[in-house]
């Protein structure tokens, strides 16, 4: 669902989800994500799948622009966000009071894409990038991208905000800009029935730890059994998402509006990005932080512990029996 204030999308949860005469009543959460992409499979899956519903949770799953999503966190309008990329890099650069439980990604899922007339991206000087956040996952692994093809993204070319992905493809087919960072299953889909051409991927670049759940450290303190719930069903979505392709496919076709081909091909090619387990190893986040702090010109890399806290994942991991 994509709608123009997330304080809106909280007051119709309220104000329409049922509750069965006789149960107990479940339990309202937001949970923000940037981007209608297959990042977001395990809420969709979670959503699709009941396994909200079986942690007592009614939850509204609400596309929202990454900072907004953090803003919408601290004022606690949303419960969780998705976009823990953007969020650890808010908290690298100063202290926020907020903690990333669990790690979808351990890989960025993005492609550099173009027109064919652009050959190769040291053609993108002078010309216009669109991105869903300023300073997102999805921005700064395209910065490290052409950085590496001697594109220097400060001064060689036009970064502009182009909403999601999906918008993003629409844009540059409609020339608006001329290189979006797209994510599957719509890089397929530009790949195939619009011929676009591909020229890098953040799966040859270092750990992207993009996407996942980070909440605040006042809802951590004060509502702990609430984030267990909402990471154990996260968990059990992870876990389908591992063992059923198709049914996965099928959710994504849904969720996201296009073919099972491709929703499998998607599911196929991203598999391996996916942690099994919400929790990077050590090395993964050590290689993110050192790129993050070069990225962002930072004197060294910020402590993990200013970031993440894992301990509940690790207590739903155990009665869950995920290794």
């Amino acid at each position: 669902m994509k709608i123009p204030t997330l304080r809106f999308a909280v007051l119709l949860a309220f104000a329409f989800t049922p509750n069965a005469q006789g149960q107990t009543p479940l339990e309202k959460v937001v949970i923000a994500y940037p981007s209608r992409s297959i990042a977001s499979i395990d809420l969709y899956i979670a959503q699709e799948r009941g396994f909200f519903r079986q942690e007592g949770l009614a939850a509204d799953v609400v596309q929202v622009r990454g900072n907004i999503a953090v803003t919408a966190l601290l004022s606690g309008e949303a419960h969780a966000i998705n976009n823990v990329g953007t969020i650890s890099r808010a908290m690298e650069r100063s202290d926020l009071p907020a903690k990333v439980v669990t790690q979808s990604l351990r890989y960025g899922l993005f492609w550099l894409v173009t027109k064919p007339d652009i050959k190769s991206l040291s053609d993108m000087k002078g010309k216009t990038f669109g991105t869903t956040t300023f300073g997102g996952s999805q921005h700064l692994s395209a910065v490290r991208l052409l950085r590496k093809a001697g594109v220097n993204p400060e001064k060689d070319i036009t970064v502009v905000i182009g909403g999601d992905v999906p918008a993003q493809l629409q844009s540059l087919l409609a020339g608006v800009i001329h290189m979006a960072n797209l994510s599957p299953p719509t890089v397929i889909v530009a790949r195939d029935k619009f011929k676009l051409k591909l020229h890098a991927s953040t799966l040859d670049d270092v750990p992207t730890l993009q996407n996942g759940l980070a909440v605040s450290e006042k809802l951590l303190r004060e509502h702990r059994d609430l984030v267990k719930r909402l990471l154990r069903a996260r968990a059990k979505a992870a876990r389908y998402f591992f063992e059923n392709e198709r049914g996965s496919a099928e959710v994504l076709a849904k969720y996201l509006n296009v073919e099972l081909p491709v929703a499998l091909e998607s599911y196929r090619l991203a598999r391996p990005a996916f942690t099994a387990n919400g929790i990077p190893t050590d090395k993964e986040v050590e290689e993110f932080l050192r790129a993050d702090a070069e990225l962002l010109k930072l004197r060294e890399p910020v402590a993990p512990a200013r970031i993440y806290d894992f301990s509940l994942q690790r207590e739903v991991n155990r009665e869950l029996g995920i290794k």
